[in-house]
């Protein structure tokens, strides 16, 4: 049995897939896969025991039928995007059964069961899902003598979503005494890393490193798979911790915590503030106040973590 896959385009969603494709491995008795998407998403999932190949897609249309046609005949193809470009690519591809995913039949639930909702209704079976699986290729060793807690101050959704640099530094401030610090980030990523940076440094800690825009996303994930703590908004990381149990605490402000929380992750503390304008969904504030970032405080994360200990 050979299936392709389409993964969605963000780490954290190509994340949330993955007990829908532990459930299509299950059915069929462990098939060849094949994924395609983008390469944050592609790379992130790649290790699979399961996974023969991976290939990134370029946007241009020309070049989903040129990748079609290379990747020739399969029994299955699965496409966890609803875009008008996935809905072409899904006319290119050459499969016996051909699914896309279609989020308007999918209400009121988290984003994981979503997605296997999606595969069970298509192969007519009934599986839950279960918890988030990512391989990572190696496993991080270090030789810290205290415990290890990520800060992850960006996400990719929009400024809306993220809390606020002097606050984070706060929290890295007084975790430091017990924990070593790792400040996360992608490239895009780099400047709200840098002032969290520079704050620590006024602040007289020391015992930090800022990796902001220089992992890969291998050692992303290897990293994090060895973190005793995790600190993040609504991200891709976060999701990364969610699959390794990483107690975590995650702040959300605009979007749907009860779509896009940590899945199966019992080791996880939501940070929210409930406001009347919550969730709004959106990019930037429409209230200009950002209150639902702006009134969580140092304190709140660092009650949460004294929650999980």
């Amino acid at each position: 049995m050979k299936i392709l896959i389409e993964l969605p385009t963000w780490i954290g969603d190509a994340v949330m897939t993955t007990p829908a494709i532990e459930n299509i491995i299950s059915h069929y008795n462990k098939p060849e896969i094949t994924l395609i998407g983008s390469f944050v998403s592609s790379e992130a999932l790649k290790n699979h025991p399961q996974v023969v190949a991976t290939h990134v897609i370029n946007k241009r249309i020309i070049s989903l039928y040129i990748l079609a046609r290379k990747l020739g005949k399969f029994d299955l193809f699965f496409s966890f995007r609803s875009s008008f470009r996935s809905t072409i690519l899904k006319l290119f591809i050459s499969s016996k059964d051909k699914f896309q995913f279609d989020g308007s039949r999918y209400q009121n639930r988290h984003q994981v069961e979503k997605y296997n909702d999606f595969v069970c209704e298509n192969l007519d079976i009934n599986l839950l899902a279960g918890k988030l699986i990512v391989y990572p290729n190696s496993k991080f060793l270090t030789s810290n003598t205290k415990p290890t807690v990520g800060i992850n101050p960006g996400a990719s959704y929009g400024n809306a979503k993220r809390w606020y640099p002097e606050k984070f530094a706060q929290v890295a401030a007084e975790l430091s005494y017990h924990y070593e610090i790792l400040i996360f980030g992608g490239p895009d990523e780099k400047d709200i890393a840098a002032d969290i940076e520079y704050l620590l440094v006024e602040m007289g800690v020391n015992n930090f490193r800022n990796l902001a825009g220089r992992t890969s996303i291998q050692e992303l994930i290897s990293r994090i798979s060895s973190l005793d703590l995790f600190i993040s908004g609504d991200s891709g990381p976060m999701h990364l911790a969610a699959s390794f149990q990483v107690p975590t605490v995650a702040i959300f402000g605009p979007t749907r915590d009860d779509e896009t929380s940590q899945w199966m992750n019992s080791k996880s503390m939501i940070v929210k503030k409930n406001l009347d304008c919550q969730p709004c969904m959106k990019r930037a504030c429409p209230l200009k106040h950002h209150n639902c970032m702006n009134l969580i405080e140092a304190e709140d994360i660092l009650k949460a973590v004294q929650s999980l200990n």
